[in-house]
């Protein structure tokens, strides 16, 4: 994974950036991570090899994703996200804590952080769950407490330049 700039960023900010690529790299079977907001807009992503084509396209030359784009992670957390906040509510079940999604090919992790916010990964269908779960858990923990306005402003930023 090639490190997204963190230059010119807060101490906070730089600091999440280095507990999301932790996660990518510390732990096996993990492909990409993302942080998104709870209005559902990306933070924090691991997928900085998104590039655009000569036709406008975009194309990944990262491991195999869900369409190959850390935004399209995002999307997808967010939409888990609102989906099993939505049931919880249904059923009277209070918050949601953690949500995963096996498939075939792959598996969706979505954690909720403190104000909100989601932690997605998307990971090998022969990840050792338990540890992603748990580095997700350190993650969350970690990240919580600073994950506050003035950071979450700072992070979009930082995604929409670097866009």
């Amino acid at each position: 994974m090639t490190a997204p700039s963190t230059l010119g960023l807060s101490t906070e900010a730089r600091n999440l950036h280095w507990l999301l690529s932790n996660l990518v790299e510390e732990v096996p079977g993990v492909h990409s991570v993302t942080v998104v907001s709870s209005d559902g807009l990306m933070l924090l992503s691991s997928d900085p090899g998104l590039a655009l084509a000569p036709e406008g396209r975009r194309q990944h030359d990262g491991p195999k994703g869900p369409r190959g784009s850390s935004a399209d992670l995002a999307t997808i957390v967010s939409g888990i996200g609102s989906l099993t906040i939505g049931a919880a509510k249904l059923m009277d079940g209070g918050g949601v804590k953690q949500t995963m999604v096996a498939m075939d090919e792959g598996s969706v992790f979505v954690m909720s952080i403190s104000d909100g916010s989601l932690l997605g990964v998307h990971a090998t269908p022969d990840c050792d769950m338990s540890v992603v779960a748990y580095h997700m858990a350190l993650f969350v923990g970690r990240a919580g407490h600073v994950l506050t306005p003035e950071l979450r402003s700072e992070l979009r930023k930082s995604m929409e330049s670097a866009q």
